[in-house]
């Protein structure tokens, strides 16, 4: 017993003298990060999805930011109609577009209606727009409206919609001008024949006439100056 007893106290002092065993040392080797699993291609439609549902729902609480519009050329997008056509949109375009934003909204699209005899509901105005509404700011840009009456001699337009009656209402001499040469305007179809030499001889027309209306101020001028030098004379 007193043998067992000395021995205890040994082994007591030698741990107090050398100190505790130590510990085995952790494993030093870095950690890899776990390699990220690539997101399903579906991901990308469905986010695409609800960013353009989301918008629409801005756009119906009216929240959502208009969008730039882009730059177009009426004449080589719109190949169908002549240079006179489309200057005569435009310049209904911009009769209608009474804030002079380049936009006809709602309001204006409301008075448009009214003074072509086609008053129409607020939902009808909403629907009209929605039609042709390709960027979804709620209000028709140049190039939308033009696509009234593209859509118009497509055919595309159903017979009692308002867009047909804005198109048929219109103050565009479109029946005589036709499209390409065809007789009606709205039986036609979009035809793409001769574009370039057709727009070199409205091109040329117009050039010619401005040049007669200058040859007759001119001639005005000077007979209003003979005019008055015979009274001051």
């Amino acid at each position: 017993m007193a043998s067992e007893e000395l021995a205890k106290k040994l082994q007591s002092r030698l741990a107090a003298t050398h100190g505790p065993e130590p510990m085995p040392e952790p494993d030093q080797s870095p950690v890899r990060p776990k390699p990220q699993e690539p997101e399903a291609a579906c991901g990308d439609s469905s986010s695409e999805l609800s960013s353009k549902l989301n918008r629409r729902l801005d756009i119906n609480e009216g929240n959502a930011a208009p969008r730039a519009t882009r730059v177009f050329n009426p004449y080589t997008e719109f190949k169908e109609f002549s240079r006179k056509q489309i200057k005569d949109m435009e310049a209904m375009f911009k009769r209608y577009d009474t804030g002079k934003d380049g936009f006809i909204d709602l309001m204006e699209l409301k008075l448009m209606m009214e003074k072509l005899g086609a008053p129409q509901t607020h939902l009808g105005l909403k629907n009209m727009i929605k039609e042709v509404d390709e960027d979804f700011d709620g209000k028709l840009s140049f190039r939308e409206f033009l696509l009234i009456f593209r859509k118009a001699a497509a055919g595309e337009l159903q017979e009692e919609s308002g867009l047909m009656a804005l198109a048929k209402l219109s103050e565009i001499n479109v029946s005589t001008e036709g499209v390409m040469g065809a007789k009606d305007f709205f039986e036609a179809k979009v035809q793409a024949l001769s574009q370039g030499s057709k727009f070199e001889a409205e091109i040329r027309e117009e050039k010619e006439e401005r040049k007669r209306q200058e040859v007759e101020k001119k001639q005005r001028q000077a007979a209003f100056k003979q005019l008055q030098s015979t009274f001051c004379s």
